[in-house]
This record gives structure tokens, sequence and C-alpha cells, in this order.
């Protein structure tokens, strides 16, 4: 059963996004998006200041629709969310010590998406480092090492986490050495999400129960995006153009994470609007020629935010 509650007004909205994006966009093949959304219908448990426990915030009703939300797709640098959330979970038990340059390393893994700050991080993670190959048994404890944030993330008990997997760094080139071979041959063992297992993330960080209150806080403080043209334009590498927040009006408030690479495109986000209730919104899309195609995910978000303001209204 997933997370949300399947809500008839949304299947219908969605259905016709759908139908719009297909055929806007007529090479986007079916199989070659997946979106999970949510609506925050008021009283919704966000924006509480950490009032809600952990045990009631699963409790609350949240309309959902999902379309493809179960199907396994590498999520590039979406995955920085799950370590984020690993780090702050390590931190609060005393099983890592702050320190600045960690710190920064998750700023910039977040914030700028730096492949180099999160292989930083998944090293403090795993306790593991990148280098050659390893003889069998050495191989073999590095290997169970690396999958740390799996076993945690697993210990949460959420359905959908159970297809996923965590346990790669993102790279610029491309892995050498033991992490080349980690990966498999035919890269069997690379980063995988879901775009429900995504949202569900994002929905627990949204609502202050991700590891805490005030840890919730701290990572939605890194994925806060500025809309505003003049922040844009001096960085041509923000996560905003060419992914969900361009099809938002400047007086939103976006908190993202996107996802580039040759073969895919990804956003998740949570977005308040000024005249509509707050909504959460994971796309995926792949394909090398959409993947550099900066008007799919804008378009999607144009449609979602119109028909958020309908349901609002409805509402």
């Amino acid at each position: 059963m997933p997370f949300f509650n399947r809500d008839g007004a949304l299947a219908e909205w969605g259905d016709r996004i759908l139908q719009a994006t297909w055929a806007e966009f007529s090479t986007l093949a079916q199989n070659q998006i997946a979106l999970t959304w949510l609506v925050y219908t008021p009283p919704a448990p966000i924006n509480t200041g950490g009032a809600i426990s952990f045990e009631d915030f699963w409790t609350y009703p949240i309309r959902g629709f999902s379309y493809r939300g179960v199907e396994r797709i590498y999520p590039a640098s979406v995955v920085k969310l799950f370590y984020l959330l690993a780090m702050h979970e390590w931190l609060d038990k005393g099983m890592l010590s702050p320190s600045g340059e960690l710190e920064r390393a998750a700023r910039d893994m977040i914030v700028d998406s730096s492949n180099d700050a999160t292989g930083l991080v998944v090293d403090m993670l795993s306790g593991t480092t990148s280098g050659p190959e390893l003889p069998s048994g050495p191989f073999e404890t590095w290997q169970y090492q690396r999958n740390i944030v799996n076993r945690y993330l697993q210990s949460l008990g959420w359905d959908e986490l159970n297809t996923i997997n965590v346990n790669q760094k993102t790279w610029c080139d491309g892995p050498y050495g033991r992490e080349r071979v980690f990966l498999g041959e035919a890269y069997e063992n690379r980063n995988m999400l879901t775009t429900d297992s995504v949202a569900r993330l994002l929905h627990s960080i949204v609502g202050g129960v991700a590891v805490s209150a005030e840890r919730s806080r701290a990572m939605m403080s890194l994925m806060q995006r500025s809309l505003d043209p003049a922040d844009l334009a001096a960085d041509p590498e923000n996560q905003v153009t060419g992914f969900l927040g361009a099809g938002l009006p400047q007086s939103a408030r976006l908190w993202s994470k996107a996802g580039l690479m040759s073969r895919v495109r990804h956003d998740a986000a949570y977005i308040e609007l000024t005249d509509a209730p707050p909504y959460l919104l994971v796309v995926f899309t792949e394909g090398a020629q959409h993947s550099q195609n900066e008007a799919i995910l804008p378009f999607v978000s144009q449609q979602v935010a119109a028909a958020v303001r309908e349901l609002g209204t409805a509402a």
C-alpha cells in the first residue's frame, strides 16, 4: 500500500497532464516518464515546527497520484537526498562527528550538486574509500560497508524502499578500480530509485520527521532554490532552469533536488504557491534526447501548478 491515498480528482488531473505532455512532446514514450504527486490539503502535517510526532505524522491522510511510481530508474543526483538523510542520522546517533569539511561537503552536494562532495559524504557514511581493485576478502568487507545506507533505509520499514539501491558514488567521468568492479560488469549494482521512494523521503523531510524536526529543517534549508532571474542567470548550472522550478511563477517558494546525466533528467520538489495548497512533485524522465530537453519538466510543472490551483478552489 502506498503511503498516500490515491485520490480520484488527482488521478483525473494526473491523466490529463500526462496526455498533454505526450501531445506536446510526441517522442516521449509512455515508459520514459514517471511521477508522484502529493497535494497538502489543510489540515496537512507540514510546517508544524515539529509539533507532530513521528507516529502521528504517518497517520495523516495525504492525497496523491502516481504514474509508474514503483518503476526502478537510475536517479542521477537525486540520490544525494538519501545520502543527506543518512548523514543527519549518523550525526544524530553519534556515528559521525560534526566537522567543517563534512558540513561543506553536504552543502555542496545539495546546493551545487557536486559529485566530488558526494564522494566524501559516501566515504564518511560507509568508512570506505575509492582506489585500486581489492583482493576478494577485503573487497567483500568493503562492499558490506558500502551497503550501510541501504541497510539503514531498510530499517525504516517503508515499503517504497524495498526495491531501491543506494550504494554508489556519483561521477563526472565515471568509476575506476574497486568502484567500477562494485558497479558490476553490466552496471547491475548501480543506484536505482522510484518516484514513490523519493516522494516518501521528501514528504518526511517536509513534515519534519526525517531524523528530527531540527535536522529536517537543516535539510530543507539546503534544498531551497531561488527563482529570481538574476540569481539564475548568475549560476548557469542552477537546478531550476530546465527543471520543475522553471515552470513556476517567481512568487512561488521552491525546495528541490534535480538529477541530470546523458540519459535522464529528473527533479524532486516541494512547492508553495501563493494561491494554492502546498504540494510535492517528483518527475523522472529517461532517454538521451529527452535528458537534453529543458522544456519537458517545466511543462509538467506548469500543468501541475494549474491543477493544484483548480483543486484548491474546488476544496
